[in-house]
């Protein structure tokens, strides 16, 4: 059951705020450079391994989020404004990098924020260059954004990346652009996003004829299977999606989304890593997959045309931050450096299970922003 307590929950999430902030300050005082991405026994500095290089935009948006939030004029304002400058502007250079396919993770993440409080033209510039170089990874037989790990792979990932292109679009009037981004929702949505609203993590094609092949997945259980992290991806990525295009396919999508993870979410809100894992793996839970998809319920609640189903989406995610900040908050263990425990990275890599993971405390502060503004 749902519940909502107006005045406690706002204390709640004021509190929990508070800590992710206190937790963010003494992650770049503790560990001053470092762009993390998960920690190993609740620390952020250590020497495991990486697998691809997306997380770097994540901490940067922190410090924009906690600049916002700071009095105006005061000496913390002033502490979050030069951290948040210092740890976005060496991102500069990599709105040129076509190694990746997580332009919108490193740039919409920080360098945006930075874009909304000046709007200043070098950085809408910065933006249009990251969204232009994204698009240099469209595959035009079989009409999808490649993933970094080959020109025959579609991610379910790139639906939260793919915004960089429509920005692009929206801010130059370049009609191919949208047209790239269109096509890649509307490939994904065919082939990644199943009939019951589930999804899969990873889709193939053939090179020569673009014809689609089959599911799999690198991170999920199996390739039939629905992968959290994933799902809740394709929720938040097809809302913002429809917001750039107005494309009524893609709400639909991301309600179909949105319906599947409460359906099959445990009452808490928190999912297991993977909805089809045996009964005993099903116990090992993502809250960053919670995360995700409580912010991207906020955001789908705004743009639904019928109050009771965006008050549903709203209430929904507003249970899913409850439950994060009462059962998984690191608020009583002094000696975890992140903010949100139980996050998973790669469960098959054995890379940052059970731990903090910065996709994870971006989207839990970003979600908290918005119910407490």
């Amino acid at each position: 059951m749902i519940r909502f307590e107006p005045h406690t929950d706002r204390r709640l999430f004021e509190e929990t705020l508070l800590f992710a902030a206190a937790q963010t300050r003494r992650l770049i005082e503790t560990h001053p450079g470092l762009y993390p991405m998960y920690t190993e026994q609740g620390r952020w500095s250590h020497e495991g391994p990486a697998w691809t290089h997306w997380c770097d935009g994540f901490l940067p948006g922190l410090l924009w989020i906690f600049e916002r939030r700071a009095a105006p004029g005061s000496e913390e304002a002033s502490f979050w404004l030069n951290k948040a400058i210092e740890y976005t502007k060496p991102l500069e250079p990599r709105r040129f990098d076509r190694e990746v396919h997580d332009l919108g993770f490193l740039f919409l993440s920080a360098c945006y924020r930075w874009y909304l409080k000046t709007r200043s033209p070098e950085l809408n510039q910065i933006l249009i260059e990251a969204g232009q170089t994204m698009a240099l990874r469209f595959r035009e037989p079989g009409g999808y954004l490649r993933s970094f790990v080959g020109e025959n792979s579609l991610f379910i990932d790139i639906m939260m990346n793919v915004g960089m292109v429509f920005y692009a679009a929206r801010e130059t009037g370049d009609r191919g652009l949208r047209e790239i981004a269109l096509r890649h929702c509307l490939t994904t949505r065919k082939y990644l996003v199943r009939g019951d609203g589930s999804t899969a993590h990873e889709g193939l094609f053939d090179l020569a004829s673009g014809e689609f092949l089959r599911q799999t997945t690198h991170q999920g259980y199996r390739g039939d299977s629905c992968w959290s992290r994933g799902l809740a991806w394709a929720l938040y990525g097809f809302s913002i999606s429809y917001e750039y295009s107005r494309d009524p396919r893609f709400l639909v999508t991301a309600e179909s989304c949105a319906d599947y993870y409460i359906a099959n979410t445990p009452a808490d809100g928190v999912p297991p890593w993977d909805y089809n894992a045996p009964p005993e793996s099903r116990k090992l839970v993502d809250t960053s997959a919670a995360a995700i998809a409580a912010s991207g319920m906020l955001r789908l609640s705004r743009l639904l045309s019928d109050p009771i189903k965006g008050h549903f989406y709203w209430s929904t995610a507003m249970h899913i931050l409850r439950s994060l900040c009462e059962n998984h908050v690191a608020r009583n263990d002094p000696d975890w450096e992140g903010i949100l425990k139980g996050g998973v990275y790669h469960l098959h890599k054995n890379l940052g299970v059970s731990e903090s993971v910065m996709w994870g405390e971006y989207f839990f502060v970003e979600a908290l922003e918005h119910v407490v503004r």
